[in-house]
């Protein structure tokens, strides 16, 4: 006799029952359909790239926590997230696409990270990209927070806030304060809210800053009000550095066209100790959080970065773009009661055949299908009682009995599992009532 083995998953993988994974395909499906509504077109790259490819950047936490392996000659790797694998096509079929080139991508990417509840070794990323050719107008980069907003909204969220930043406000102020590596700075910066304004200028004055140059930096992080007051108050500041302008006025232009593109300031603020840790935003950051529930973190971030194929071509590809993590997403939110899984199954009509009436039953079901209500023939044995129950316990709303005084009228009992109610149609009207 044969050993069973035990069926388990490699820990940091994600595997639903039916009812949540119909949840989670709702999710996605409205997620595309935000993109789609928005201009971007899809494209699917493959899982597996050449290590080479993959990797052309080299270096960096990320490069640890590949799946990297060789079959026969050939070095291959996991795809980590969605960008690399871009920038690798737009490279190989630039005289192929049109520019700006918008294009939207749902799929799985893989990381070996540390195992950790809610974090994921394989997950979905649906990520939206417009690319430049040479250049890209920067109205672009209000157009993705409406497209953020329009998603959201849909999801069935309202209280969340998209923060916004120019990381040119940051590199523009450091500079003019001649700081070559601010990361440290900006480390501390993020704790103000943790350690109050006396402990920032604490560990500013440890990091070997001067009072003239911190009394600068409390100036600047003490910039606070509305977006347009902002944008006013670092103009106050009279940072004449180029860079530094160049952010203020770019941000101000987003700000700008956001509003015109339908997002409510609410819903859209800015904040300038929003960084985003990837080295290759350049300018427009963004990060979303849902006011509510701010330990959940960032849901949905991005930026805007100079050069897309920097290691796959010499043609410049500007672009913005922005990333959804779905299945941490839907995790965290189902861990907070947030979203309810509570759709068991997609049918609309159990048929029922009574004693031998399967082929008829079946027929019916063909003729439903065709007019696009989602049917099913219960086609094992039992007590009518039990083919009653699968459809209560599966909470199919409609059942249709298909029997002798069925296939003889051409009438259909049907039954609302939900109220117990009963009516007897034909196929026509039947349908009319199920669409």
């Amino acid at each position: 006799m044969s050993t069973l083995v035990k069926p388990s998953i490699l820990p940091g993988f994600m595997e639903l029952t039916p009812t949540d994974q119909i949840l989670f395909n709702k999710m996605m499906d409205t997620i595309r359909k935000n993109y789609e509504k928005f201009g971007f077109l899809p494209i699917d790259t493959p899982v597996i790239e050449k290590s080479e490819v993959l990797l052309a950047k080299g270096g960096g936490e990320t490069e640890k926590q590949v799946y990297r392996f060789q079959k026969g000659s050939t070095d291959m790797s996991l795809r980590f997230d969605l960008t690399v694998p871009l920038a690798r096509y737009v490279s190989q079929y630039y005289s192929q696409l049109n520019f700006p080139f918008r294009r939207y991508q749902i799929g799985k990417v893989y990381r070996g990270e540390r195992n950790q509840k809610g974090r994921f070794r394989e997950f979905y990323q649906c990520d939206i990209d417009i690319i430049g050719n040479g250049s890209l107008s920067i109205i672009n980069d209000a157009e993705i927070p409406a497209l953020i907003y329009s998603t959201f909204k849909e999801l069935g969220f309202d209280a969340f806030t998209i923060q916004i930043n120019n990381r040119k406000i940051l590199k523009g102020f450091f500079d003019s304060l001649e700081i070559d590596d601010s990361t440290q700075i900006l480390r501390t910066i993020d704790k103000l809210e943790k350690i109050g304004q006396a402990g920032v200028e604490k560990e500013l004055a440890e990091l070997g800053l001067n009072p003239e140059k911190i009394e600068k930096i409390n100036a600047f992080i003490s910039v606070k009000g509305n977006n347009a007051g902002i944008i006013s108050e670092l103009r106050k500041l009279n940072v004449s550095n180029e860079v530094f302008i160049e952010g203020v006025e770019e941000l101000d232009t987003v700000i700008k066209y956001i509003r015109l593109f339908g997002v409510p300031e609410e819903n859209c603020k800015i904040n300038l100790s929003i960084v985003r840790g990837l080295d290759y935003y350049t300018g427009t950051v963004y990060e979303t959080f849902l006011d509510d529930y701010p330990s959940l973190g960032s849901i949905c971030s991005g930026g805007r970065y100079d050069n897309l194929a920097e290691y796959y071509t010499k043609q410049k590809l500007p672009g913005v773009g922005m990333s959804i993590g779905l299945t941490r997403l839907f995790y965290q939110l189902r861990e907070a009661n947030l979203i309810q899984a509570d759709e068991t199954s997609l049918t609309k009509v159990l048929i029922i055949p009574m004693n031998e009436y399967t082929e008829e039953s079946v027929e019916v079901a063909n003729k439903l299908r065709e007019a696009g209500v989602f049917s099913q023939v219960y086609l094992e044995s039992g007590k009518v009682g039990k083919k009653f129950g699968y459809a209560d316990k599966l909470s199919i709303p409609y059942v249709i009995v298909v029997g002798e005084e069925e296939v003889k009228t051409g009438l259909y009992t049907i039954r609302d599992m939900t109220t117990g109610e009963q009516r007897s149609l034909d196929l026509e009207e039947a349908i009319k009532c199920l669409k």
